[in-house]
């Protein structure tokens, strides 16, 4: 409710409107079909990521996909990664616990990859007062991935079978359940430490995120604020970085508020800066919400919140 709060203080209702009404929608063709083509780059980038006697087939990876998207945005704390999970494993009898670890991959890779494109568009943006904490940030990430890649190279799952051990104390759990678990965790952590797995994921990573920014380029033209194409890719890092903090379903608030603090760079009236950003917002909700309603059944959507409700 915070950053609602932030999006919304200094909003003129009637220029908030105005923004709405002048926009050119034809622009949404674009960037919808390119928002689409970064989606099926995800999934992709998310396959890359299992050894390859347990990646997924292509279409279930791609329902498994808009399973998270759907329940990241109806429930809090991206409670879909983890459904996720399970959905891929009754999809495709993917094992669990290295699914979890090439969610865990994704994460490291969608921040550092923002962090990458920040500092590449840096000379063609405007002064970015947050500059020096990213930089800072990329730092501790790019530490953090080297010594996980140099413990999972030197230790293999030796240091994950000590983390799930006393699972084994649990009813129904032996130990072998849980060295098993911890083995299978470590596969799916190895986009950190096979280096080719490492530059292929990073690389659709980071291809995903710039077919993002050309995608919200396209709807930039179509509400005509002035600003060109480093402000596309300075409102992606922003509402990327910003989503990383817990929040309300869909990152309503959060968004919007990361929006405006982009365009703000750029001189634009908070007014249309919110216009834009709830415009924004939906392209990046309603899809994956009618992709989800079309490909998975409706009591599996009924149950799959249902369980991560009473979870």
């Amino acid at each position: 409710m915070f950053f609602t709060y932030l999006a919304v203080r200094n909003v003129d209702v009637h220029q908030f409107w105005d923004g709405l009404r002048e926009t050119n929608y034809i622009w949404l063709v674009p960037c919808l079909f390119t928002l689409a083509i970064a989606f099926l780059i995800r999934v992709e980038r998310w396959r890359r990521l299992y050894v390859p006697q347990t990646r997924p087939p292509f279409g279930a990876a791609t329902k498994a996909l808009f399973v998270g998207y759907f329940l990241n945005n109806t429930l809090p704390a991206r409670a879909g990664d983890v459904v996720r999970v399970f959905y891929l494993h009754d999809e495709a009898g993917t094992p669990r616990s290295e699914s979890l670890g090439t969610i865990v991959t994704e994460r490291f890779y969608d921040v550092l990859s923002l962090l990458v494109i920040l500092f590449a568009v840096a000379p063609f943006l405007p002064h970015v007062a947050w500059l020096t904490r990213a930089a800072y940030l990329a730092i501790g990430l790019t530490v953090v991935l080297l010594v996980a890649a140099l413990v999972l190279t030197r230790y293999g799952s030796r240091p994950a079978r000590l983390v799930l051990r006393p699972l084994a104390r649990l009813p129904q759990v032996s130990r072998d359940d849980a060295d098993h678990m911890a083995d299978r965790l470590t596969a799916g952590l190895a986009g950190l430490h096979r280096p080719r797995m490492a530059i292929i994921a990073f690389s659709l990573t980071t291809l995903s995120w710039i077919v993002v920014a050309v995608s919200t380029w396209f709807l930039l033209i179509g509400f005509d604020l002035g600003v060109g194409l480093g402000a596309a890719f300075l409102v992606l890092v922003t509402t990327g970085l910003a989503l990383v903090i817990p929040s309300l379903p869909a990152g309503i608030g959060v968004y919007e508020a990361a929006t405006l603090l982009a365009l703000s760079a750029y001189g634009v009236d908070d007014s249309r800066a919110l216009s834009f950003a709830v415009v924004l917002h939906g392209v990046n909700f309603f899809p994956y919400l009618l992709a989800a309603y079309l490909l998975i059944p409706r009591k599996t959507r009924q149950r799959l919140v249902r369980e991560v409700r009473s979870s």
